[in-house]
């Protein structure tokens, strides 16, 4: 095969970086001569490429864009009308008169359409991959990911896809043409990729850069392929600055993909750029990439610097501190104040999805000043006002309801209104949650709005069962189920939604089923019928499951306190196909894993060696337990517990256990039932307990008498329960278990029981309190 002349390798690129410059759309103003057009019929009546490129040479000198391109058209239809297509194409890109035709077209291409240049390519190249990544990356650069040039691109990837061997190239084409291409060939491109790295050098950082960048594009977190370019970065430190390190943090938390060396890593390289980075531009990137990794020491440090540069940042670099600040829990009130000040002086310049950030992460780090939220919410209601792209409205209507007096207008419901028979789930999902946030929020506005806001959620109901309805089959099904957060799902639609994935049981696989299963964790609806087949997918297929998958497959059991059937058999096809893994797991994913069987009572001994492992032990962080502020209902069980007992000083709140345990309320009784007096450092309402039975848990003079008991008293929220039937979750179910082993007495007290009709007084409650702590009612 003859070799193409280098003058063309550059030639299709040269014309769209040229274009990529001009100031304005070349297709505006087309100037052409007056005899265009019986020139383009003349040139019609040729009949073979002799004829064409005759025409050519004597017309060269007044020839406009349109006729170049009509040769170029003209010479591409007589191509593929003969047998040997890539004889002929090359037989045309060797004829004398080919440099003239070229000559014309790197004069004319500005003004010419993408279907002439796509033919110029077809004439021009042999799909030569490089020369092909190229183009696609001139396309990219302006933007055109959607334009037919790259889908004709696509279409040439895929018909090469077989014999492509340059994974470099392959890489930047996936980049580029991620936004086109269907699941099919998401997954063919994925395989293929997979393929290269086994058998090329795929050692090169930005090769694998791009492989990620490829599936944060088509949201797919394939494990094997993450981590071979987690080994790659692994390997290639020396080569990792700020900016590539940013840029895969960011890729992996989209993908929700965890690699505790690379962390630990980045950490490391990181944190030795803090005194090198000066300028505020470089020191933002360094503060929002390393704040969340960063230790305590090293969290000091970047907030200290980032106040004594809070007055130099510019819009965008506040908003991306606050966003890490978020991240990082952090409620550093000096510099939240003087990053809202930046915030505020550019308010008018955000864009709607940036004010939603705005509003969730002020929103998150307990930030109240109203002046400012009273701007936000108007910037919101403006962008609301003319917004009709369905999840734009979505995520402004979400952004109000977070503010103080979240209530919208007749203009804002009727905004929501319209946009509605559009709405996929993940939309309907956003919008009831805010409905139900409205209604809930403020109690006096409820008797002039109850009705609107009603009828809206029967509006959103209807369009959601219709939706679910019209689900064909699990795939289209997931496509707008995988983008819903199954906790904020509202329970009208989950109990359809459940419904439907049912329906489709079958179509469950070893494809899906960590999908499927992560949504029902999320949901805490039980549905056994779902959970079996999970069961049964996972045993007979799991050689198909990736190892670290088998977490997510395993955690609906747990969360929801479910033995399948083949109870045995499938947790020990999932512990065993993880075994050999077990070394290199992430160490919060192991432990999470053991936690997870440990609700269910079961114990694998490789996985407990492994735990219990002084190097395992040396990996993992060590981990702080922040306990919250008690809501309503534990205060008033915690004010009634004392008057029952015969004092304050006869109740501890918030008590840790030698199984780091937290319980909710703690009494000892004497072997006559009567209640003992702790000592004088009883635990406050809402701070952290000691260290498990310290001295201060300890009766006065002694530790716990002849006869004497603990008793536990815990609160059980609705969270503690699935959310279809009054089953408890697993992990207080283990709880249970956990402090009887200890000694405990364990009462629990469900807030289905204590908010019922029967307990509605406070006498009842007192009552009732009695006689679970002392076996009889006490009048």
């Amino acid at each position: 095969m003859k070799k193409t002349p280098v003058f063309l390798d550059s030639l299709v690129t040269d014309m769209l970086r040229l274009r990529a410059i001009c100031p304005f759309s070349w297709r505006v103003f087309q100037f052409r001569p007056i005899s265009c057009e019986p020139l383009i019929i003349q040139m019609n009546k040729c009949t073979d490429e002799e004829q064409i490129f005759d025409f050519i040479e004597r017309n060269k000198a007044i020839l406009s864009e349109k006729q170049v391109g009509c040769a170029f058209d003209m010479l591409w239809k007589l191509q593929k009308q003969k047998t040997s297509l890539l004889k002929n194409v090359e037989d045309v890109r060797d004829h004398p008169q080919f440099l003239t035709l070229h000559n014309l077209a790197t004069n004319k291409f500005k003004l010419m359409n993408d279907d002439t240049l796509v033919n110029v390519l077809h004439i021009t190249q042999q799909f030569d991959i490089k020369l092909l990544s190229e183009f696609s990356s001139c396309l990219a650069d302006q933007h055109l990911y959607f334009s037919p040039l790259m889908g004709k691109i696509a279409d040439i990837v895929h018909r090469n896809l077989e014999t492509t061997q340059d994974l470099s190239s392959l890489s930047v084409l996936m980049v580029n043409i991620s936004s086109l291409i269907s699941r099919h060939f998401q997954q063919q491109l994925v395989n293929k990729t997979e393929l290269l790295f086994d058998t090329t050098d795929s050692s090169e950082v930005n090769v694998a850069t791009r492989i990620t960048r490829f599936l944060r594009n088509i949201k797919y977190c394939y494990q094997p392929l993450l981590e071979k370019c987690n080994n790659v970065f692994l390997s290639n430190v020396d080569q990792l600055d700020l900016d590539s390190i940013s840029k895969i943090l960011r890729l992996y938390k989209f993908l929700q993909f965890n690699s505790f060396e690379f962390i630990m890593m980045a950490k490391k390289k990181l944190t030795e750029m803090i005194p090198l980075c000066n300028h505020p531009a470089s020191f933002v990137k360094l503060f929002v990439t390393l704040g969340p990794i960063a230790g305590p020491e090293e969290k000091k440090q970047l907030k200290s610097t980032l106040l004594l540069m809070s007055e130099d940042l510019t819009g965008e670099q506040a908003l991306a501190v606050l966003r890490a600040m978020e991240d990082m829990e952090s409620r550093n009130s000096h510099l939240i104040k003087r990053v809202t000040s930046v915030l505020h002086k550019h308010l008018d310049s955000y864009k709607p999805l940036e004010l939603l950030k705005i509003t969730q992460a002020l929103t998150f780090l307990h930030f109240q000043r109203k002046e400012f939220s009273a701007k936000l919410r108007e910037l919101l209601l403006s962008y609301l006002k003319i917004s009709f792209i369905p999840t734009e409205v979505s995520f402004l209507v979400y952004a109000i309801s977070l503010l103080p007096s979240p209530h919208l207008d007749e203009v804002g419901i009727s905004r929501i209104e319209a946009v509605l028979p559009q709405c996929d789930l993940n939309n309907l999902s956003s919008f009831a949650t805010s409905v139900l946030r409205w209604i809930q929020c403020d109690h006096m506005y409820l008797d002039s709005i109850t009705g609107k806001q009603l009828k809206l959620l029967q509006k959103l109901d209807h369009y959601g069962r219709q939706r679910l309805q019209h689900s064909n089959s699990l795939d289209l099904l997931w496509e707008e189920l995988k983008y819903v957060r199954g906790n904020t799902f509202p329970e009208s639609l989950l109990e359809e939604t459940i419904a439907t994935l049912q329906h489709f049981v079958d179509e469950i696989n070893y494809i899906n089923v960590v999908e499927i299963a992560s949504f029902i964790s999320n949901t805490d609806y039980l549905s056994t019928l779902l959970l079996d087949r999970i069961a049964s997918v996972a045993v007979q297929q799991i050689e198909k499951i990736h190892p670290f998958t088998i977490l997510a497959i395993i955690l609906p059991f747990s969360t929801l306190n479910y033995d399948p059937p083949q109870r045995d058999e499938f947790f020990g096809t999932c512990v065993q196909h993880l075994n050999s893994y077990l070394g290199i797991l992430d160490p919060l994913m192991l432990v999470y894993l053991g936690f997870s069987l440990a609700t269910l009572q079961y114990f694998p001994e490789d996985l407990l060696k492994s735990i219990f492992n002084i190097e395992f032990l040396s990996r993992l962080d060590s981990q702080l337990e922040s306990i919250g502020v008690m809501n309503g209902a534990q205060q008033q069980i915690y004010k009634m517990l004392a008057e029952v007992l015969g004092g304050i000083n006869c109740v501890k709140a918030s008590v840790l256990t030698p199984y780091y345990h937290t319980v909710d309320f703690e009494c000892i009784l004497d072997k006559r039932k009567k209640p003992l007096p702790y000592g004088s450092h009883n635990t406050a309402l809402g701070q952290l307990p000691e260290m498990p039975w310290e001295p201060n848990t300890e009766i006065v003079g002694s530790r716990l008498p002849p006869g004497a008991e603990r008793i536990a008293l815990e609160f059980l929220d609705s969270k503690s329960f699935c959310r279809n039937i009054p089953h408890m979750k697993g992990k207080f179910a283990m709880k249970k278990r956990h402090l009887e082993i200890l000694g405990y007495r364990v009462i629990q007290i469900s807030q289905f029981e204590w908010n019922s009709m029967a307990l509605s007084t406070k006498d009842a409650r007192m009552d009732y309190l009695r006689e679970r702590i002392f076996g009889e009612v006490k009048s």
